[in-house]
């Protein structure tokens, strides 16, 4: 059964509340700065709103349910996708399903979380149950372990070097110089990049990401609705999730992606050549250099090369992570997983400013999240196309 399209709906008002490396403040600040943010960019009151989907790791002991009592709201149709790096594009073909039914008219898609001193320890320590008995309790404690394992396979299987996932590093670095809200203020070369400390071999410091507090959030409206509000706006032209993809793969060297690409690009009636710029979920280089083979970019394996060939940067000749990525700007916990889709929703609109491509018209986001024991569980991507 072929899937349905997702005419008439559109994505609008794009929103970063600028990322802070610590806060006191809570998730629900940050959920409120987001939501916030979006509905004055669109002209609109919390009360025009009777859709809300929402990402947050930290947002315990509450749920979006009771963030609608704290931010006052009254909804028709609410959402939570609890699924990280994946979370961003999962919300959007979501909320956009819920106003294509009339289950809702206006959706806010929000995402945000804090981080305190002690937050990032306490997440990992209890992330989930493969965290809780078999990892954290030896020492393997979070994500720089798990993709130093996938680095390493992913090298010895393909021969890539550091270098080749430095170049992914410094040309996001490039572009993050660009962005005025990156956290990353500092130019990077190559040679630095090599020169890094340690952290988990083959790793090093800026292979990393660095946690942060933030938000991000976009609203999901008809094209009408956008259109009489004078909105610029974004088409849904195609998106594709998958959870537990090729589970019996000893060590994961692709991802869900690789499944459901061929109909991801038949949605939107286009081809990997025709994509004007790409987002990555980046928490590591490897995985982004996974993401640019099993989307179509290259074959698999031919990433190193790829990234040999190609200018990654702004002005380049491939722009990836134009934003810098969660590499050079931040990984505001569950924000992360919206970073990219709010960034093209701004390139293919006309409203990234000092990181806009010239010309923007078609972007493809791409998510991974949720990395459980040994692998990422969620994949996800979209594309999508300018419109008014």
């Amino acid at each position: 059964m072929s899937r349905t399209p997702y005419d008439g709906v559109v994505l609008a008002a794009p929103y970063t509340a600028p990322y802070e490396r610590y806060s006191q403040k809570t998730a629900h600040w940050w959920l409120a700065k987001g939501l916030r943010g979006t509905l004055d960019a669109a002209g609109l009151k919390p009360g025009d709103l009777d859709g809300l989907s929402v990402s947050s790791f930290t947002l315990f002991p509450d749920t979006p349910v009771g963030l609608t009592q704290h931010l006052g709201l009254c909804l028709r149709w609410l959402d939570s996708i609890p699924m990280g790096g994946a979370s961003g594009v999962v919300a959007a073909r979501r909320a956009a399903r819920a106003v294509q039914a009339g289950d809702a008219e206006i959706v806010a898609c929000v995402a945000g979380d804090m981080n305190r001193i002690d937050s990032f320890r306490r997440l990992l320590s209890a992330f989930s149950r493969f965290a809780m008995d078999a990892a954290y309790p030896y020492g393997y404690g979070g994500p720089n372990a798990n993709f130093a394992l996938l680095t390493d396979a992913y090298m010895a299987e393909y021969g890539a070097t550091r270098e080749d996932f430095g170049r992914i590093a410094v040309a996001q670095r490039d572009n993050a110089l660009r962005n005025p809200q990156a956290l990353m203020k500092s130019p990077l070369t190559l040679e630095q990049y090599m020169a890094a400390r340690p952290i988990a071999d083959p790793l090093a410091l800026f292979d990393c990401v660095m946690p942060c507090a933030g938000a991000e959030a976009f609203l999901v409206m008809r094209e009408e609705e956008a259109l009489r509000r004078g909105l610029r706006f974004a088409r849904l032209s195609g998106t594709i999730e998958r959870h537990n993809a090729f589970a019996d793969d000893p060590v994961q060297l692709r991802g869900g992606w690789v499944m459901d690409r061929d109909e991801l690009y038949g949605m939107a009636g286009c081809e990997p050549d025709d994509i004007d710029l790409l987002q990555t979920y980046d928490d590591y280089p490897v995985i982004s250099m996974m993401q640019i083979e099993d989307l179509g970019f290259c074959a698999k394996g031919a990433g190193p090369d790829f990234v040999r060939d190609h200018d990654l940067t702004v002005a380049g000749d491939f722009p990836h992570n134009t934003s810098g990525g969660q590499l050079s700007v931040g990984q505001a916990g569950a924000a992360g997983g919206y970073l990219g889709l709010v960034e093209a929703l701004r390139q293919v609109t006309g409203q990234a400013g000092p990181t806009q491509v010239a010309g923007a018209k078609r972007a493809l986001v791409s998510g991974f999240g949720m990395i459980n024991y040994d692998r990422g569980v969620c994949t996800s991507a979209a594309i999508l196309t300018g419109g008014a």
